[in-house]
């Protein structure tokens, strides 16, 4: 999606060619382009997602100006800056740049943080110019070479890549992170759960579905649960997903298809796989030493 600049006033306005975009390849809460630009004067007035752009072309002179005193800088490859939502900014380029921008939506940026386990209605953003961070600017080339692609496939990576620079704003640029829960769930909800997941070890159990047992978001509901029990919700019930195979087991009555069937695990091989990591041992060998 092409950004819309808006000119402030003063010098020769700039100009945009678009060398690629992600336009109509439906990435999740991000869009992102490749522009080469003429050098000149442009401004993004306030606007309701977060922006991001990075330099990767040749260095060239400019100034900026972001909720602070203008700056004066050459910028170079891999300089980033970021502005956050309702900021608004200007530059000014003393010659040709080419540019990766990227917005992000507010959605994704609340999702993300949630999942880390921070209160997104108490997050602020700090703008930032001329960033130099190596996760970032990592994140960055890795989006501009998968625009240059044009892969059909790309939607998962690019998803991914875009939750990653998510975390990475969130870590840096966050100036109130006082969301992370203190405690985990209560030892109701916990003991729901538990009963819960031992009720329906069969079952193709979800987080979604789990989150709502507790009555809490799947996004907090990840956070809560691992401060509670120490582990990552999918890691717990993997565990007791062994637990109770190994019980199956050792009555001996069942082929070990239905026990895993049972256990809820995909089958056979499925089963084998999660006890060798978890026991250190088959279910062929456990059932030697069960003898």
């Amino acid at each position: 999606m092409e950004r819309q600049w808006v000119r402030a006033g003063g010098g020769s306005e700039m100009q945009f060619a678009l060398r690629a975009s992600s336009h109509g390849r439906s990435w999740t809460g991000f869009d992102a382009a490749l522009y080469d630009t003429s050098g000149g004067f442009c401004e993004v007035p306030g606007a309701p997602f977060h922006h991001v752009s990075m330099h990767v072309g040749s260095p060239v002179v400019a100034t900026c100006r972001c909720d602070s005193p203008i700056k004066r800088r050459l910028q170079s490859s891999g300089d980033i800056d970021f502005v956050p939502l309702g900021y608004a900014a200007s530059w000014e380029d003393e010659g040709p740049a080419t540019v990766l921008a990227i917005r992000i939506s507010p959605s994704l940026m609340r999702d993300t943080a949630e999942s880390m386990g921070l209160d997104a209605d108490r997050i602020q953003f700090a703008p930032g110019l001329e960033i130099r961070d190596p996760r970032l600017e990592h994140i960055g080339w890795a989006l501009a070479a998968t625009l240059e692609a044009g892969e059909p496939d790309d939607r998962l990576y690019a998803d991914g890549l875009g939750t990653a620079l998510a975390v990475g704003l969130l870590r840096r640029h966050a100036r109130t992170l006082a969301g992370m829960p203190r405690h985990g769930l209560t030892r109701r909800q916990l003991r729901i759960v538990v009963d819960y997941v031992d009720e329906h070890i069969s079952a193709d159990l979800s987080l979604v579905e789990l989150a709502r047992v507790a009555g809490v978001s799947a996004s907090h509901f990840k956070a809560l649960f691992k401060r509670s029990i120490g582990s990552p919700v999918h890691q717990y019930v993997i565990q007791r997903r062994v637990d109770y195979a190994a019980k199956l087991l050792s009555r001996g009555m069942l082929k070990l298809s239905e026990v895993a069937l049972q256990a809820g695990f995909a089958d056979q091989s499925h089963m084998a796989r999660c006890m060798r990591r978890v026991m250190g041992m088959t279910p062929t060998t456990f059932l030697y030493q069960c003898q």
